[in-house]
This record gives structure tokens, C-alpha cells and sequence, in this order.
């Protein structure tokens, strides 16, 4: 299953690295487990590769001398969280060894870690890996389009000859332990899990937490914990709406999208897909092509009250906002949204993105102009516009910091941290049956 995966190189991705460790010694890799972190980290020449799953390990990088011994060495650290202190590294190697460069990979939790962050504020750049995109998928060998919708993205699935259905409850069996029960510590397996499936069965859709909240038996507050974990680790991409000033806009309410196509098809147990089916795993796609392109999670969505809808939003420059339309066949575009939308929001470019589209075209619809772009056109898409012929963006060595996102994590309007909330989550409440009477509540009901 992983032969073929340590025969190919993922030219996007390796690019953005050396773009990233050019402008700054640190670089922070994110990602789901199993998403390609290991052999990015190990694609190197002359790297060294340094597993903190292992006690001598750790016992190594926690040494005085290490850094000293190492000076001037190109480093991978994976699974770093497991360190006590993995920040202090890094902040030391950034400020006194910055002739060594590390490749630092673990939980997507330390980034919500405000003592995390703070210490490497503008010492380490941030890439976040997504599940295959369509560059990699050409350059794994998959010609197919449905193979990389229905399998996914991750690479081990999506090289297998034959996944099977057990690779994927192995996966999410392991996700659950490792991410949630290690890292969370929460106990309630089968809340936690029923959420996420209907999420994932659900996936594109708008999330009610009063909704989610009565088919799981949970409590709102839980909903959004479990959702904000789920964020957090990379499971689910919450799309928040984007508003002016109009109150006719939709301003709160997020859609939500499973992280990859492939457990999305497990999950609703498609083994192959209809003419119907095409057009939710597309827009996953372009989700998923733009998530890995824009790297700094700000990717929303546009709704008003009588429920005219556009994809994707992404802000551009003063006062613009460009729009993306998500269609598998071009002729399904149907540009009444759009002309609402602008009415609202008249600067910015409309592009609709499509599984038909060769080379990118520009026509006049309803009197506004359109770009017709296909997907694999979203990699030269800079600030929300298509620029040149360059094959690969530029990094743009702003410290992107996950938890200081104005639109990432629902706990920022709490003023919670994660690790606050998975404490609320976790801590047993009492309900009053009566003067002198209290039931224990267990964590999360």
C-alpha cells in the first residue's frame, strides 16, 4: 500500500517548502493523519528525520546539546507534540541556530495552544496539506476522476490497488485515539462519531447546532465544542458566511464539508456515483484545490434570506470579493444568484469552475462577465485572481496563526481556547432536582 507513495514527489507541495524555508528556518506542516506529512518530511535530500513517537527520541531533541551538535543540519521533527516543551525548541533553534532549518509536523491542536503560538509568532511559517490535489492526483498516475472522488485524497487510499472499507473504520478508529482520546482526552465515542457522520452524510450543508444538537442527544454548547474539535483537527472545513452590511445577509450560520471525498463516499456508502452525485463531490474538489492554494483558511460562502447562494467568496482587494460557482458541466450555470449577489457586492471577478473547462474563457452573462476556469486553474490563483502562466504560487511568509483567525474556531466568540472548552466539555455538571438534591450530569449531556 505505501511503495508507491515513497516513489512519487509531490512537486506542489515540495515547492511551497523550499519557498517557505527560504524566507524562514521554521516551517510548521498541518494536516489530517496519513496525509503525506512523514513523506514530505522524508523527500529531502540530506535530511534528518527525527519520529517523536520514540522515547530515545525525545530523550535526544530535550538535550542542551542537541541543537548545538546539529547546527546548520536540515531537520524533520514529526509528531512533535509529543515533546514537553515543542515551542522552546523551536523558538531557541529559530533565534539562536538560524542556519538550521526544521520541518516541524504535529496535532493541529498546538496552533490553538496560545503559549504555542505566541512564542513562534513570526518565527515559523505555516503549510497546510491538504488531501490530494489535482496536481498530485496527475502525478500519483490517477487519470480517473471519479477513482480520486470516490477513493479521496489521502494518499495511501489513493494509491491502494483495492481500498478496502476496513482502511477507512482503521483510520477513523485511529483518529479517535490518537487525536481526540489522546490529545482531548474526551470519553463519548459514539456522540462524538454520530456527529461526525452525519456531518460527513450532510456534507456541504448548512449547520444548525439546535438541529445537530437533538439528533446526537447532545447539548448545544457540546455541538459546537465537538464541532470546534473537529475544526481543529482538520476533520471537518467550517465555511463561514461572508455579509456586508445588509440585513437581508445571512451572518452566522456555517456550512460545513468533510475533509475528503473519499470518507465521504464511506460514509454514505457509495461505491460508485450517480450523474446526481457528481456535482457535491465537485464542489469538495474545488474546495479542496482552493483550501490548498489560499493556506490560510479564509474561504467563505454567500447566502441571503430567500436563500440565493454562492459557493465560495474570497475577499481581494478594497471592497472586492470574488466569487466562485462550483458546476461539473458548464451549461449548468445559471447566473441568477450571481446577478443578486453583485447587487450586494459589485467589485470583484465570477469565475465558475467546471469539470468541462480545457483553458480558461471569459464570456458576458446577464451583463456581467464571467471566467470559465477549470480546476487545475485555481493553482495560479493569487489573491483571488488568476495570474500568469507561473505553474506554482509563491508563499507568502505571513505567520498565519490558526487561532487568532477571525473566521476559524466558534469558541473565538466565546473567548475560550480549545483547551478551555474540552475542560467545560469534560467537567461533570449537576442539575438541581431539588432543594437538597443534586444528579450528576456526565461531560458532554
Amino acid at each position: 500500500m505505501y511503495n508507491l507513495v515513497t516513489m512519487i514527489k509531490r512537486t506542489y507541495w515540495v515547492n511551497l517548502i523550499e519557498q517557505a524555508l527560504a524566507r524562514r528556518s521554521i516551517l510548521w506542516i498541518r494536516g489530517v493523519r496519513r496525509a503525506g506529512k512523514t513523506f514530505l518530511c522524508r523527500s529531502f535530500p540530506g535530511i534528518i528525520y527525527l519520529d517523536c513517537e520514540l522515547p530515545d527520541i525525545r530523550r535526544r531533541l530535550s538535550d542542551e546539546s542537541f541543537l548545538h551538535d546539529n547546527s546548520g543540519k536540515f531537520l524533520a521533527v514529526d509528531e512533535i507534540h509529543r515533546l514537553d516543551n515543542p515551542s522552546q525548541l523551536l523558538k531557541i533553534a529559530a533565534d539562536h541556530f538560524p542556519e538550521t532549518k526544521i520541518i516541524a509536523t504535529g496535532s493541529s491542536l498546538l496552533e490553538t495552544i496560545k503559549k504555542f503560538s505566541d512564542t513562534l509568532t513570526g518565527r515559523k511559517n505555516t503549510l497546510y496539506l491538504t488531501p490530494a490535489t489535482m496536481h498530485d492526483t496527475e502525478e500519483f498516475g490517477i487519470k480517473s476522476i471519479e477513482e480520486r472522488m470516490l477513493r479521496g485524497g489521502l494518499p495511501p487510499f489513493l494509491l491502494d490497488e483495492a481500498p478496502k472499507k476496513s482502511d477507512y473504520t482503521e483510520w477513523l478508529d485511529s483518529y479517535w485515539a490518537k487525536d481526540i482520546v489522546g490529545l482531548f482526552r474526551l470519553e463519548k465515542r459514539d456522540a462524538f462519531m454520530k456527529m461526525m457522520e452525519i456531518i460527513f452524510n450532510e456534507s456541504g450543508g448548512m449547520f444548525d447546532a439546535s438541529r445537530y444538537a437533538a439528533k446526537c442527544e447532545l447539548s448545544r454548547q457540546t455541538v459546537k465544542g465537538y464541532l470546534s474539535i473537529m475544526e481543529a483537527t482538520a476533520v471537518v472545513n467550517v465555511i463561514r458566511p461572508f455579509s456586508g452590511n445588509n440585513t437581508n445577509e445571512i451572518v452566522s450560520m456555517p456550512k460545513t464539508y468533510g475533509f475528503d471525498t473519499g470518507f465521504i463516499a464511506f460514509i454514505k456508502n457509495w461505491d460508485s456515483l450517480r450523474r446526481d452525485d457528481y456535482g457535491l463531490m465537485w464542489e469538495h474538489l474545488v474546495l479542496n484545490e482552493l483550501a490548498a492554494v489560499m493556506q490560510d483558511g479564509r474561504i467563505y460562502y454567500w447566502r441571503d434570506k430567500q436563500q440565493h447562494e454562492i459557493d465560495f467568496i474570497i475577499k481581494g482587494g478594497r471592497n472586492e470579493v470574488h466569487a466562485i460557482e462550483c458546476k461539473w458541466q458548464s451549461s449548468q450555470f445559471d447566473a441568477s444568484n450571481l446577478k443578486i449577489f453583485r447587487k450586494y457586492h459589485p467589485k470583484g471577478i465570477n469565475y465558475v469552475v467546471s469539470h468541462d473547462i480545457k483553458e480558461p474563457v471569459t464570456m458576458e452573462k446577464t451583463g456581467m462577465k464571467i471566467q470559465y476556469i477549470g480546476i487545475k486553474d485555481i493553482i495560479r490563483m493569487q489573491d483571488g485572481k488568476i495570474k500568469g502562466n507561473n505553474k506554482y504560487p509563491e508563499v507568502t511568509g505571513q505567520d498565519y496563526n490558526l487561532s487568532e483567525d477571525p473566521a476559524f474556531g466558534m469558541w473565538k466568540k466565546q473567548k475560550k481556547s480549545v483547551k478551555k472548552m474540552v475542560k467545560d466539555l469534560r467537567k461533570p455538571r449537576f442539575k438541581k432536582w431539588g432543594k437538597n438534591t443534586k444528579q450528576k450530569v456526565g461531560a458532554g449531556s
